[in-house]
């Protein structure tokens, strides 16, 4: 079946939303967008949610003077509200502490009772003896301690815990051979190729741990109860991951099941990729279940060397930014700026950059000087743009034909970029046609045609503009989805950006000519940093002197 379902990371809700939350939605909004173009919007399925069980949101809802339930409500919200704002169009949205999701971890449960691998149970009762980092969630194998105690975790710094407690353990040490397996044949993709080493290098280099997978209810009531032990609950992180299949029906919808799994790419963060690519499969193993086609981890975003996030307290707020400098300038700087799957370093200069080149000067600059030349030379209607591929063609057809090529090796690009979810360099690809249109503009030097009465050369360069501007903004919206829209409406376009599917983008839109167009505000005018200003004072000086 022709479908494509894909993920985000639940979003734990012990604190607001950051800008590292806002990249990993922006991006799988951009992935998703993009395939709705190419199968259609029934056949494309996404899914992001809040991850709302644990000992830290317990001790997070402590501190604010308020219930889980209250608190964690509080909270989601917050992250609705945000991808609503910054124009990310799921299909689902998916909360631990609904009961569909409850049902389905009751369900993985009871599968795994009783059940053997190798001879022996998948799940059994062992006391765990060992450190633990409350604000990650996760255990340490090996917690080293110094005089004065245990050192901080790795990854937020935070200390750790001694804990001792009698647990359900779930043995994944008798799945390790058979995940390395198939992560070295890539029946599990993990990109990029630098997160799958590393899970490699791990994996040959460590033998794998079972893994507790329940708390005793007498120190945290806060979680999903094991059905048949009421005494304890589930761990957040075996809890959180069985989302990917409880919202695609596990344990209430068979056939809404078959149609979607397995997931075809969980879109993570780099911090997760053990959870991802080793809790998670070696649990599908013992479920009887697909793996997902990909799971891509993507870096982080720094800010003074440090990654960016809550537990640092150093986490930038996306939507003060989106606020400040438009939406989808926001979203353009997030997938832009960095390859996806490389660590980033945050900056308002590097934004406000992006903003003035490529978004003002670039696509801003050529939309509107096109529709400006369409009203001043043909009163708004877009002339024919066909040229004649006989000898003799003058400058602009030859200037055209450039175009055209350009133009129609896009679509080809796009499905090999986007496959490996190279957002950075898809939208290069895209500004590349971007950049040689406006080049095409002074090459045919349009103004000079038309004082020397060249009308069908002029016809043929403000044609070839409006092509190339449609076939851009069709390429653009799945990445910045208003301003294409605000692109389309100002070519005078009626019917839908997304009625056409993504090869259907083919040159000749106006060929016949007479299209009205309704030009409009610039998309983005420019920011003034002040040192322009500086620059223009020193150059009227220099004029004067």
């Amino acid at each position: 079946m022709n479908k494509f379902y894909l993920t985000t990371p639940l979003y734990y809700v012990n604190s607001k939303p950051h800008i590292g939350h806002s990249y990993t939605q922006i991006a799988c909004d951009a992935l998703a967008r993009y395939k709705r173009l190419q199968l259609g919007r029934e056949n494309v399925f996404f899914l992001t949610g809040t991850d709302e069980h644990g000992q830290k949101i317990a001790r997070a809802a402590q501190a604010a003077g308020k219930e889980p339930q209250a608190f964690t409500d509080e909270i989601s919200q917050t992250f609705r509200d945000l991808w609503k704002t910054l124009n990310v169009d799921t299909d689902d949205f998916i909360r631990t502490t609904e009961d569909r999701h409850k049902k389905a971890v009751g369900r993985v449960w009871e599968e795994l009772k009783g059940k053997k691998v190798g001879g022996e149970d998948v799940l059994y009762r062992h006391t765990y003896d060992g450190w633990y980092c409350v604000s990650c969630e996760t255990f340490h194998v090996e917690g080293p301690a110094e005089a004065g105690g245990p050192v901080a975790c790795p990854d937020c710094k935070k200390p750790l815990e001694r804990m001792k407690e009698d647990t359900y353990f779930f043995r994944m040490s008798a799945y390790q051979e058979r995940l390395m397996k198939d992560l070295r044949e890539d029946k599990l993709r993990v990109l990029p190729e630098t997160r799958k080493n590393e899970v490699l290098g791990f994996l040959e280099h460590n033998k794998l741990a079972d893994l507790s997978v329940s708390r005793p209810k007498s120190r945290l009531a806060w979680g999903i109860p094991i059905p048949f032990d009421p005494e304890h609950v589930t761990y957040v992180w075996f809890d959180a991951l069985i989302n990917y299949v409880s919202a695609a029906g596990y344990g209430s919808d068979p056939e809404k099941l078959a149609k979607w799994w397995p997931a075809d790419v969980h879109v993570i963060g780099k911090d997760i990729i053990r959870h991802h690519a080793v809790i998670w499969p070696i649990l599908l193993y013992a479920l009887d279940l697909e793996l997902p086609r990909t799971v891509f981890a993507h870096g982080w975003w720094v800010v003074g060397g440090e990654k960016m996030s809550k537990s640092l307290g150093n986490a930038v707020d996306p939507l003060g930014l989106a606020q400040k400098y438009g939406i989808d300038a926001y979203r353009y700087f997030l997938l832009r700026e960095v390859p996806f799957g490389s660590d980033g370093t945050f900056s308002e200069e590097a934004l406000i950059l992006r903003f003035n080149t490529d978004l003002a000067n670039d696509i801003g600059n050529l939309l509107h000087r096109s529709l400006t030349m369409c009203e001043k030379y043909f009163n708004g209607e877009v002339p024919a743009s066909r040229v004649s591929l006989t000898g003799g063609m003058t400058p602009p057809g030859r200037y055209t034909l450039d175009l055209k090529v350009l133009a129609a090796a896009l679509p080809e690009k796009l499905d090999a970029l986007m496959g490996r979810l190279a957002f950075s360099e898809a939208l290069q690809e895209i500004w590349a046609l971007i950049s040689r249109a406006n080049k095409f503009i002074e090459e045919s030097a349009p103004w000079t045609l038309a004082k020397e009465g060249k009308t069908e050369d002029l016809a043929i360069v403000i044609g070839t503009l409006h092509e190339v501007l449609r076939i851009v903004a069709q390429a653009v919206w799945p990445f910045i989805p208003a301003t294409a829209e605000g692109l389309w409406a100002q070519l005078g376009i009626e019917e839908p950006i997304t009625k056409s599917p993504l090869h259907a983008r083919s040159w000749g839109y106006f060929k016949d000519g007479g299209h009205k167009v309704a030009k409009g505000a610039p998309l983005f005018p420019r920011i003034d940093t002040g040192e322009e200003k500086k620059g223009d004072k020193k150059k009227a000086k220099e004029q004067k002197g």
